[in-house]
């Protein structure tokens, strides 16, 4: 009988840290700031153009979701089983071609096809990158993990700086050529991932195809995947309404753009600072007070609407949020052994991803028939309050993990 192949595990040999981090950040920029977040900088001028209805325009970006909701675990399969390497280079294979045809296409049909490119391309790049850098370096996790996250904010702010402008200088069809610049950068990080992400190995008696303990059963990595939940709910909801939020209360379009480019300046120097504080002290404490600083972010313009209370809001969140993505994916990481952290990573962004499709949704129908946006964010903070909760509870699990292992 032929033996069963061995899977792969993320071991690797030690490369230099810095390039590798670099490219990490360059993957994240691309799959998360360009193929998903900056769309809605794009959407107001695509839309005008091409004369779609607000529902056609809201059914692109729901595509996109989908297809990263429902292959973010079938992608942490894939890097488990083939490397963490060749899941990024699949993934930013299919942002290139889904940017590619974004800049070129009219029909309805073609554009959801290449958004539904752009929400695969993402789940099989930024958690099987996490996983994969974070494995080279885990003495260095947390810190790993939170310059990697950076990238997120560069791209951000590139790109809300990019698309107003090509938007003033190139006329109605501008938005056209965001994508292709998109489709340039993602190009681009293919190649350094192919050139620069560390290579996996085989490891004997790495053959086992599942962990010790099944996820669903992980106890440690359930907390975690329900407080990601619980950040995709609350955080998708605060971009997606937070700036309309600031402008009915009364703060100008100029002050609230400024704001809202504030919260992408800190979140590239935070989630590094965050993700050494979590190696330095412990993870669970670290998430605990993100969480705590989080939700008081989230409650001060409920009640204190004016624009120093936005601005504190902005503040507050630039500096914290990453913070929450940082311990969380480093705690799930760390749940399983090696071989088994895409899947867990993956797992628990199973429920980010859900709440990221539940929670504008939600607020949304809070906005509109339930008392505005002041009933939609004390929802919000009700729910980081229950994310504190269980940050609480996930403290205590790790105590008894830690004793349970010193006393074997």
């Amino acid at each position: 009988m032929q033996a069963s192949k061995p899977h792969h595990n993320e071991t690797v040999d030690s490369p230099s840290i810095v390039v590798p981090i670099l490219t990490g950040m360059l993957v994240t920029l691309v799959t998360v700031a360009f193929a998903r977040l900056a769309f809605g900088l794009i959407l107001p001028f695509m839309r005008i153009d091409l004369g779609m209805t607000y529902q056609q325009a809201g059914n692109l970006g729901t595509v996109a979701a989908l297809g990263y909701l429902f292959l973010v675990m079938v992608a942490g399969m894939f890097a488990s089983k083939h490397g963490g390497r060749v899941a990024v280079v699949l993934g930013l294979s299919l942002t290139t071609v889904g940017f590619v045809l974004l800049s070129i296409s009219s029909q309805q049909s073609m554009l959801l096809f290449a958004m539904l490119l752009l929400g695969c391309g993402t789940a099989f790049a930024y958690t099987p990158v996490i996983s994969l850098l974070a494995g080279c370096f885990p003495g260095r996790r947390g810190a790993v993990i939170g310059m990697t996250n950076s990238g997120i904010g560069v791209g951000m702010l590139g790109a809300s700086f990019m698309v107003p402008y090509l938007n003033e200088t190139l006329g109605r069809s501008a938005w056209r050529w965001s994508w292709v610049v998109f489709a340039v950068s993602s190009a681009l990080t293919l190649v350094a991932s192919l050139a620069y992400l560390p290579r996996t190995k085989q490891v004997a008696g790495s053959s086992k195809s599942t962990p010790a303990v099944p996820m669903y059963r992980n106890s440690r990595i359930n907390i975690v995947a329900l407080l990601y939940g619980v950040v995709g709910t609350t955080y998708i909801a605060q971009t997606t309404f937070m700036y309309s939020f600031a402008l009915d209360s009364g703060m100008s379009p100029v002050i609230a753009g400024r704001m809202s480019a504030l919260l992408g300046v800190l979140s590239v120097f935070a989630a590094p600072t965050w993700g050494y504080i979590s190696d330095r002290f412990g993870r669970s404490p670290t998430l605990m007070i993100a969480v705590a600083l989080n939700a008081v972010g989230t409650v001060i313009p409920v009640v204190w609407p004016t624009t120093a209370g936005f601005t504190m809001h902005y503040i507050m969140l630039g500096c914290t949020v990453s913070g929450m993505f940082t311990s969380i994916l480093t705690i799930a990481a760390e749940s399983v052994e090696p071989a088994f952290a895409p899947r867990a990573t993956s797992y628990v962004t199973l429920f980010y991803a859900t709440g990221q499709f539940i929670g504008p949704a939600l607020a949304g129908l809070l906005i509109e028939y339930a008392g505005g946006f002041k009933t939609a964010f004390t929802a919000s903070t009700i729910v980081l309050v229950l994310g504190f909760f269980l940050s609480c509870r996930l403290a205590m699990v790790s105590r008894r993990h830690v004793e349970a292992a010193a006393d074997a």
